[in-house]
């Protein structure tokens, strides 16, 4: 059986990776059949010249990810039919939010006992994101990334380049998809450029009898411009006058506006605004409104319900697992809508 085996000593990849790699691969073409007696640690490392250590990780690995058991005096062998024919799947987000949670879950739902996951929070680090790429490459059927960074030149070349070790075929790219990144490999976005457009569209009616539409948020957000600008033309198309505030003060605060929240719930600028209103006793949704960028449970319950324009995170999370479970990889623009609720 360790002819089977063989180790390319002229490649980047580990040879510990490249070692699990071709076992699972065996395994599932079934030249490994279930109950397959492997190799000893002695006679792998002996076959193929390389050290016991090397094929002990290799092993671990494999154990761990569920195609191969040991038995005490026996040796190992292929573990019984149905735990190593699961996908393994690795989910690399920027960030655990509630919304983030949403697409998670529904991601998991969909996918059921079909895989088997492992996720990671990369948090917008580029060398986080690199470690993790490189201490995973080819040890799992998918990765899933939400590929959010700095917007610079050189952190967007660094992790195009890191993105390109991942093979297309198990590629899915999750929330924003990196377009300068080719080949057919799959990805479940938001169009942060144009979606917010689309959004305030379903409010247009409303917003057209406002004095003044407020936008607050930080310059420091990752797509800022980008939403900023959407939100920016939607005003200038219909006629409606737009402000930009990246602080709250008793001076914006006025009434019969409307503020656009560009962050999540959990920011101050939110928590602030709200604050300012009560002071100058203003309630929301009757004296000023309020919406807020990105959806999640929660927001039913903040001020008896947050009006939201966003994604539909739970459609992203779906379709991600279905793009895993057909085997078939495509670009797939998620739907963006309002949620109208008391604020609004």
């Amino acid at each position: 059986m360790p002819e089977t085996i063989k180790i390319d000593h002229e490649s980047q990849i580990p040879v510990y990776k490249q070692i699990v790699g071709q076992v699972e691969e065996l395994v599932r073409s079934g030249e490994y059949p279930d109950g397959c007696l492997l190799p000893s640690m002695n006679e792998l490392s002996a076959a193929l010249d390389i050290s016991k250590e090397t094929v002990k990780k290799a092993y671990s690995i494999l154990r761990n990810k569920g195609f191969i058991d040991a038995r005490q005096g026996k040796g190992f062998y292929v573990s019984a039919a149905g735990v190593a024919d699961k996908l393994s799947v690795l989910v690399l987000f920027d960030k655990l939010s509630n919304y983030k949670q949403v697409l998670f879950n529904s991601f998991a739902e969909e996918i059921g006992d079909a895989a088997e996951i492992t996720i990671r929070l990369h948090n917008q680090n580029v060398d986080l994101l690199e470690y993790y790429v490189e201490e995973n490459l080819d040890l799992f059927d998918y990765y899933v990334i939400t590929p959010h960074f700095p917007l610079d030149a050189a952190s967007q070349k660094r992790v195009l380049k890191i993105l390109t070790r991942i093979p297309n075929r198990k590629l899915i790219m999750a929330d924003h998809w990196m377009k300068e990144l080719p080949g057919n490999y799959g990805a479940v976005y938001q169009d942060f450029a144009n979606d917010a457009y689309e959004g305030l569209g379903y409010g247009l009616k409303k917003l057209k009898t406002c004095s003044r539409f407020n936008v607050v948020t930080l310059p420091s957000s990752l797509y800022y411009a980008s939403v900023g600008e959407a939100v920016e033309r939607f005003c200038r198309d219909n006629d409606i006058a737009v402000e930009f505030h990246t602080e709250i003060t008793p001076e914006i605060i006025r009434e019969k506006e409307v503020y656009l929240i560009l962050n999540s719930q959990y920011d101050l600028g939110l928590i602030e605004l709200v604050r300012r209103a009560r002071e100058l006793n203003f309630r929301v949704g009757r004296d000023i409104s309020i919406i807020s960028y990105n959806e999640s449970p929660i927001n039913e319950i903040i001020l008896n319900g947050l009006t939201t324009i966003s994604t539909d995170f739970r459609q992203m999370g779906v379709l991600v697992a279905r793009m895993i479970l057909e085997k078939s990889l495509s670009k797939v623009k998620c739907d963006f809508q309002m949620i109208r609720r008391n604020t609004f």
